[in-house]
């Protein structure tokens, strides 16, 4: 992949890092170090993304937790393939939607007990680690228990997304099933600031136990209990029965050659194949620029065709009409770009033919590689923290529907649409590296920007990741960065698209990525949340 490193054409403080023994890519310089050391204690690409994952738990739990669920992409240097982990849970086999609806729901609640599905993470770092781990997980977790329990300062964004988390909560969430979520995130009811210490001992705990036992108890043993007995306290659907049913599931990885380069995603219930098929859409297209009204508009017109066939079609594999091989079908792709005109269009979903997150990235010596990616979605995700575990729980099942013609429906047991994608490039079955950009629907769109910054216009890993963005809201409506160019957005609105400008940001997703070249790495950081780079 070909990039200079000193070209730097938009607004960072940041160059790319480069590095050859090792390299954590994440949202938080605490976490991105306890990776690190594992690298340095003689662990491999897989015990620094475990170590990474398990911290970010505790510095950044206003985004991921242990209640949370993971996706992963391994590449095994020695194996010479990539590995998908699929750790997203299943909803409770007593949640259903006749269940919901009988609780006075006319669609799927965001808070409290009702959204929480089996938390996949702590399984999936248990599966990462007796396949591919060098280091015992107690070993891998002690760098997360530690913060925990000796505390750690605010970073600047932690601290703003602390305290929208508060004020959201504060508003909708105030019966006695959230009073652990105050007692853990707001002691003695004030809300804290950045530069504050935050302690988390019950966190540490659980962590210890999930460590010293290979996460059996958070599914079959003593936490798997206490989880059982709050839900149960508060009319929660989650049961041990269900927590003990749960497996981390390894998936093959899906994928789209886009001008010599192979995208990979995690398969359905995750939403990167949407990234895919816009990807898909566009590898015909010859893109002379990126700063060039034609490209945003081609950009614009893929993403908005792939979301309406991703939310009509995508949720839990074994309940899909058509496959992903079939979504990812050059035949489909081809009809599908008929609609892309000179124009905005609103595009509802095609027929086939037939036939609040986390993300971290690591690399060792050896050349193995980690895209890893963590949520409790909605930041601080259900507002449920079970009592006197620290485990905060997400709130996934709130994606469901209730509407039984849609083909995410809720039933018992079931998986639902997935935000949360890593991504990978390889290029003739070698890896290139892992990339990822996290934020809700955000993420296909982000990783659609950057892979095609990297590929179609060579910018350099933190260029790639700084480029102002956009986002997709719905209809034609799109919104841009403050420094996406004032004259492309006027010349968009002239093609039909409806155009705002946000007042930050926040909300265009928070990407890292790795890059190999031979022995050498080449690691970009988010410059828009407390990005770090830790290498050696």
């Amino acid at each position: 992949m070909k990039f200079n490193c000193n070209y730097q054409p938009y607004a960072s403080n940041r160059n790319t890092h480069i590095a050859i023994n090792g390299m954590v890519a994440t949202s938080q310089p605490l976490a991105a170090n306890a990776g690190l050391d594992m690298l340095k204690k003689g662990g491999n690409a897989v015990d620094a993304a475990i170590a990474t994952a398990a911290c970010l738990t505790v510095v950044e739990p206003t985004s991921n937790g242990i209640g949370g669920d993971a996706f992963a992409l391994v590449w095994i240097k020695e194996d010479r393939k990539l590995y998908g982990l699929n750790g997203s849970g299943n909803a409770p086999k007593d949640l259903t939607a006749e269940a919901v609806k009988q609780k006075g729901y006319e669609s799927m609640p965001k808070f409290g007990w009702t959204p929480v599905t089996v938390p996949g993470a702590p399984g999936a770092w248990a599966a990462l680690s007796e396949r591919f781990g060098k280091l015992p997980l107690s070993v891998v977790l002690e760098p997360a228990i530690r913060y925990a329990s000796e505390g750690y300062p605010l970073t600047p964004t932690l601290g703003l997304n602390w305290e929208k988390g508060y004020n959201r909560f504060k508003a909708e969430c105030n019966d006695s099933s959230f009073d652990e979520w105050y007692k853990t995130f707001i002691p003695n009811g004030v809300v804290p600031k950045v530069g504050d210490i935050v302690k988390l001992p019950n966190h540490a705990k659980a962590l210890e136990e999930i460590g010293r036992t290979n996460a059996e108890s958070f599914y079959r043993g003593a936490l798997a209990d206490r989880i059982d007995a709050c839900s149960r306290k508060f009319g929660g659907f989650l049961k041990k029965e269900d927590l003990a049913n749960y497996h981390a599931e390894w998936v093959e990885p899906i994928s789209v050659n886009y001008k010599g380069y192979d995208i990979c995603e995690i398969p359905p219930n995750g939403q990167g194949i949407v990234a895919l098929m816009a990807l898909n859409l566009l590898k015909k297209f010859d893109f002379k620029s990126r700063d060039d009204v034609q490209t945003f508009h081609r950009q614009f017109e893929a993403i908005k065709i792939a979301f309406a066939d991703g939310k009509k079609y995508v949720t839990d594999p074994k309940y899909m009409d058509y496959t992903s091989r079939d979504l990812l079908s050059d035949a489909f792709a081809d009809m599908r770009r008929l609609e892309m005109t000179e124009a905005a269009k609103d595009h509802q979903a095609g027929i086939p033919p037939s036939g609040g997150t986390v993300y971290l990235c690591t690399a060792d010596s050896e050349g193995n590689m980690v895209s890893f990616i963590q949520s409790n979605y909605m930041g601080f995700g259900s507002g449920i923290v079970v009592e006197g575990t620290g485990i905060g729980l997400q709130n996934r099942g709130a994606d469901f529907s209730l509407n039984p013609e849609d083909y995410n429906y809720l039933k018992g047991g079931k998986k639902t649409y997935h935000t949360i994608i890593p991504g990978f490039i390889m290029k003739n079955n070698e890896a290139v590296g892992p990339f990822g950009v996290m934020g809700g629907y955000m993420q296909p769109q982000g990783h659609l920007q950057v892979a095609m910054n990297l590929i179609d216009f060579n910018l350099n890993p933190q260029m790639a990741l700084d480029a102002p963005r956009w986002q997709w809201m719905e209809g034609k409506k799109f919104v841009v960065e403050p420094s996406f160019p004032s004259y492309l957005v006027n010349a968009l609105e002239a093609l039909g698209h409806e155009m705002s400008i946000a007042n930050s940001g926040g909300i265009f997703g928070r990407g890292e990525m790795i890059i190999a070249d031979g022995k050498v790495l080449y690691g970009g950081t988010e410059s828009r949340t407390d990005g770090s780079v830790a290498c050696y």
